[in-house]
């Protein structure tokens, strides 16, 4: 039976066999691309692979090699490199399957390490989350994205400025680059957050509205998007940090501690904010009872003042064959007058009250 290319769930990869490659989430249009940057203390190689068979991966070059991998709905294309690095097949197919929770899994001569990348666009309250899968080797790393974007910019410009530290130093700190570098993203998103929770409990305040809980609602199910992102990572960084391959150095591992501390802080900062959503909820229904309250109160006050004056129309809207006051010729003007007073005194009373 003929593999489908690509697939919406994962549920509708069910009956296939174990290591299918086969494209799981949103079908982007964004062509396969291969970016390579090969770097040493005093080398710089910057250049677009136009096909697989380009790529001369090698454990004796002196250099260090970044694969960047944009476009993973092209099974062609991760079959191939899955074949010139000698991938395991189960890795391919979780590198093509974009529903993949972070983790870090360890083979024999590489650590494969998938991430989720989230995108905050404060202005929609919108939050964009996609897969990004890395593979460190000896003297390489493969990274694959869902689409192009600017994320892995910071780092490609320090490569570029840099004749230090960073270029001098292995595959295994350009990977704890990225993994910080993701994290630290984390924090930006948090940063979103904490004006747009604090200008919403003051509106709140003032007037809530309709639009305020579609607001709360929409951060709500990005937290669980975040929440879901974030969790995992703590798992990520402590099976690196106990790893014992040859490919991640001590010295590396000391900047790894270091994100550690870094997604733990993420993670109490993320439980922080959804209890303050939650706060916005719980506000927002408390403004919207007290809103109704007061109408209530307003509602009341005028049916008291009514009490008395229904009680009066009535008395004298009686069918009684004898009632004096009728023929008085006053009569009229003493029953508004009684009214009038009636009800002025009942506000200037509730005034008092402070009811009013």
């Amino acid at each position: 039976m003929t593999q489908p290319f690509s697939l919406s769930s994962s549920s509708e990869k069910f009956g296939l066999a174990p290591g299918s490659v086969i494209h799981v989430g949103e079908r982007l249009e964004t062509a396969g691309k291969i970016k390579l940057i090969e770097f040493s203390k005093d080398i710089l190689i910057e250049q677009e692979i136009k096909t697989v068979s380009e790529l001369t991966p090698s454990k004796d070059k002196p250099t260090v090699s970044w694969f960047s991998i944009t476009g993973l709905h092209d099974v062609e294309l991760i079959e191939q490199l899955g074949k010139e690095f000698a991938i395991h097949q189960l890795v391919l197919e979780d590198i093509a399957n974009t529903h993949q929770r972070p983790k870090v899994e360890e083979f024999d001569d590489i650590i494969f390490i998938v991430l989720r990348v989230i995108r905050f666009d404060a202005e929609s309250l919108t939050f964009d989350n996609e897969q990004f899968s890395l593979i460190l080797g000896s003297n390489f790393i493969l990274t694959f994205e869902e689409s192009e974007s600017d994320l892995l910019h910071p780092i490609i410009r320090r490569i570029q400025n840099s004749r230090g530290k960073f270029r001098s130093q292995g595959a295994d700190y350009l990977s704890y680059s990225i993994i910080d570098l993701v994290v630290d993203h984390y924090f930006l998103i948090e940063d979103s957050l904490d004006e747009i929770v604090e200008n919403l409990e003051d509106q709140l305040l003032l007037s809530p509205s309709p639009d305020m809980l579609n607001t709360i609602q929409k951060l709500k199910r990005g937290m669980i998007f975040v929440r879901r992102a974030v969790s995992p990572l703590r798992e990520v960084l402590n099976g690196l940090l106990r790893s014992e391959s040859d490919l991640i150095r001590d010295t590396t591992k000391v900047y790894l501690r270091d994100v550690y501390d870094h997604t733990i802080r993420v993670a109490e900062g993320l439980d922080t904010y959804r209890d303050l959503i939650a706060g916005l909820l719980e506000i927002y229904l408390s403004s919207l009872s007290n809103k109704m309250n007061e109408v209530m109160k307003v509602l009341t006050v005028f049916a008291t003042i009514f009490i008395p004056l229904t009680f009066l129309a009535g008395v004298y809207g009686m069918n009684f064959d004898y009632m004096p006051e009728l023929k008085w010729a006053w009569s009229y003007p003493v029953f508004w007058s009684i009214s009038l007073a009636t009800a002025i005194g009942l506000l200037v009373f509730f005034r008092r009250k402070k009811w009013l």
